[in-house]
């Protein structure tokens, strides 16, 4: 595994798990944060699952833009957060939002600006209760970032994405769970336990066959009905023509639980 300055990246069994590892600054993400975990998704080598959580009291705080990291394009803000958004942020939420692999987040504490982006790019999104979300860009005169117009529509619809942008309101873990946020919330002190517990189920899943459903999910969310059939039917031939599936039909005739390679 690679060096990092503010994440860190361990390998457990099939899942790679990355830690958001500002503790002292909540997890604060610079632009070398942003670069920091683009490298290390792109470097996930056989991983069947990926788990983001972040160490301390929070997942992440938002974007530290005064961070190293940044150099001299904050000189105007504006003109700053367009150039490391297009440099840094967007590379970084582009690749995490098309991972083939199922990605899970587990939220403790605030989840903020673009750590709410990042914290809902898991396929698998689990908040404990002390867990919340947070479009603050109001408060400040800015525009929500990170993929935020379109991925709070999609997962809680028009009128909840636009109560969190117009009115930077948090949305603590149960109410996240209750709208259709966040996949779960749960107490603070089972959320490493439960997130890890569903990673360790996906990266044991049928590779192949997940990476197909996670596309065609991605890509239904804009697609018609006829578009839908034929990606589906594309994925079921993909799928089909994996050891997994010949594992699963077989451990099906055998009346036993399949063993899934990920090939």
């Amino acid at each position: 595994m690679a060096d990092y300055e503010t994440i860190r990246v361990e390998r457990s069994g099939d899942i790679l798990k990355i830690t958001l590892n500002r503790p002292e600054r909540l997890n604060a993400c610079p632009p070398l944060m942003a670069d920091e975990i683009f490298a290390a998704i792109r470097d996930l080598g056989d991983a069947r699952a990926l788990l983001i959580m972040g160490e301390g009291r929070a997942f992440c705080s938002g974007a530290d833009l005064a961070a190293r990291g940044g150099g001299d394009v904050f000189a105007s803000a504006g003109d700053g957060s367009f150039t490391a958004l297009n440099r840094h942020y967007n590379p970084m939420m582009a690749a995490l939002w098309n991972l083939p692999i199922p990605v899970v987040t587990a939220v403790n504490g605030p989840a903020a600006g673009i750590g709410c982006s990042i914290a809902l790019a898991g396929d698998f999104v689990i908040s404990g209760k002390s867990g919340y979300f947070l479009q603050a860009f109001v408060n400040i005169g800015l525009v929500p970032d990170g993929g935020s117009s379109w991925i709070l529509p999609r997962l809680a619809g028009l009128a909840q994405a636009t109560r969190m942008m117009m009115l930077g309101e948090k949305i603590h873990g149960e109410e996240a769970e209750r709208i259709g946020l966040i996949t779960k919330c749960v107490e603070d002190d089972a959320l490493i336990a439960e997130a890890t517990a569903i990673a360790e189920k996906l990266a044991a899943g049928p590779t192949v066959a997940l990476a197909q459903m996670k596309a065609n999910l991605r890509r239904g969310l804009q697609a018609d009905l006829g578009t839908a059939l034929q990606m589906e039917a594309d994925g079921q031939r993909i799928a089909g023509s994996s050891e997994d599936a010949a594992e699963g039909g077989k451990s099906f005739l055998e009346k036993r639980k399949p063993v899934f390679k990920g090939r």
